[in-house]
C-alpha cells in the first residue's frame, strides 16, 4: 500500500482541484438569473463527483506516467527526482497497467456519476458532451507518456495541462452547476492553467539533462534551460496579473483582495527559480508551487464566499 500511495503522488493531488473548488465557488456565488439564491445553484453531490473525477484523472495520469517512462527507460539512474515505482522495482509493469485500468474505470464511473447528477435527464446533448469530455480527458491522461506517439515526448504535455487542469476543470465544473458561460471566470481558469504548466515546467526543467539523452523532447529540451526560465517568469507573471484584472473587472471590494497573500510564495518562487543555477535543486519548487496555487485557490474562493454573503443578506433581509 505504501508504495502504491507513493506512485499516485500525494503532492500532486491538491494542484488538481484547484480549478474544481473555483469554478464551484464561482458558481455559488454569481447564481444565474433563473436561480435567487446560491443555495438553488450548488449542488454537493456535482462538487463530490467532480473532485473524485479530477483526483482520478490526476492518479490516472501519475500512474500512466510511472508506467510509460519506466518501460521506455526515460526514469533511470540520471533522473533527479525521486524514484519512481517502477524505476525502483517495487511494482511491477503489469501490476501498474492493471492499476491503470482499473483507476481509468473508476474515473470513468464517477464522471458519469458527475453527469448525472448535473444533468440528469434534461439535457441529453450536455451529457453525451461532458461524457465525451471524460473519455478524452482519460485516453489523454494515459497517451502522455505511453505508447509510441506520446504527446508528453513531443513537447504538448503542457496543452493538456492547461487544457484540462485550467479551461476544463474551472469553466467546465462551474457550467455543470449554472448551465451557461460566464467570460470573466475564463480570467481565473487561465491563471490556474499557468500556474499548473508551471509545476510540469519545473518538472521538466529539472529532468532536463535526463530527458534529451532517452528523447523525451518536452518544451524545456526544445527551447533549453535558459529560455525555460523566461517561459516559467511568464507562466507565474501572468497568471497573477490574471487574477487581479478577474477582481478589478469584478469590482471586488478592498477586503476581497485577501488572495494577494498567495503572491508571496509565488513571487519567493520566482526569485529562487533565477537564483538557481542547478536545476537539480528545483525538485522542492514543485511542492512549494503546487501547494501555492492550492492556496491561491482557496483565498480567492473565500473572497468571493463574501459576495455570497451579501446577496443572502439582499434576498433574505431586503438588503438589511
Amino acid at each position: 500500500m505504501k508504495h502504491w500511495i507513493e506512485a499516485a503522488r500525494l503532492r500532486t493531488l491538491p494542484l488538481s482541484v484547484s480549478g474544481i473548488i473555483v469554478g464551484s465557488i464561482y458558481a455559488l456565488a454569481h447564481p444565474t438569473d433563473e436561480i435567487l439564491t446560491p443555495t438553488d445553484v450548488f449542488n454537493w453531490n456535482i462538487f463530490g463527483f467532480a473532485i473524485l473525477t479530477t483526483l482520478g484523472l490526476q492518479i490516472l495520469s501519475n500512474f500512466a506516467n510511472d508506467y510509460g517512462d519506466g518501460i521506455k527507460g526515460t526514469d533511470n539512474e540520471d533522473r533527479v527526482g525521486p524514484k519512481r515505482a517502477i524505476q525502483s522495482g517495487v511494482i511491477t509493469p503489469a501490476a501498474m497497467k492493471k492499476a491503470i485500468i482499473i483507476t481509468s474505470f473508476l474515473t470513468l464511473c464517477s464522471a458519469m456519476a458527475l453527469i448525472y447528477y448535473a444533468f440528469t435527464d434534461t439535457n441529453l446533448f450536455y451529457s453525451l458532451f461532458y461524457l465525451v469530455l471524460g473519455i478524452l480527458a482519460i485516453f489523454s491522461a494515459i497517451r502522455y507518456t505511453v505508447g509510441n506517439t506520446a504527446y508528453g515526448y513531443r513537447g504538448f504535455g503542457d496543452l493538456f495541462v492547461f487544457v484540462f487542469f485550467g479551461l476544463v476543470s474551472t469553466m467546465g465544473v462551474n457550467f455543470l452547476y449554472s448551465k451557461q458561460i460566464d467570460a470573466l471566470l475564463l480570467l481565473p481558469a487561465i491563471s490556474i492553467g499557468l500556474l499548473s504548466v508551471g509545476v510540469l515546467n519545473l518538472n521538466n526543467m529539472r529532468d532536463e539533462a535526463s530527458d534529451k539523452k532517452v528523447g523525451k523532447n518536452t518544451i524545456v529540451v526544445k527551447i533549453g534551460g535558459a529560455k525555460a526560465k523566461k517561459y516559467h517568469y511568464f507562466l507565474i507573471i501572468s497568471a497573477m496579473v490574471l487574477v487581479v484584472l478577474f477582481s478589478v473587472l469584478s469590482n471586488y471590494r478592498f477586503d476581497q483582495y485577501l488572495y494577494l497573500i498567495a503572491f508571496v510564495p509565488l513571487v519567493k518562487h520566482l526569485l529562487t527559480v533565477y537564483k538557481n543555477q542547478d536545476s537539480r535543486a528545483l525538485d522542492p519548487e514543485l511542492k512549494k508551487l503546487a501547494l501555492s496555487t492550492f492556496f491561491l485557490s482557496i483565498l480567492l474562493s473565500i473572497c468571493m464566499v463574501s459576495l455570497v454573503a451579501d446577496l443572502f443578506v439582499n434576498v433574505f433581509l431586503g438588503g438589511r
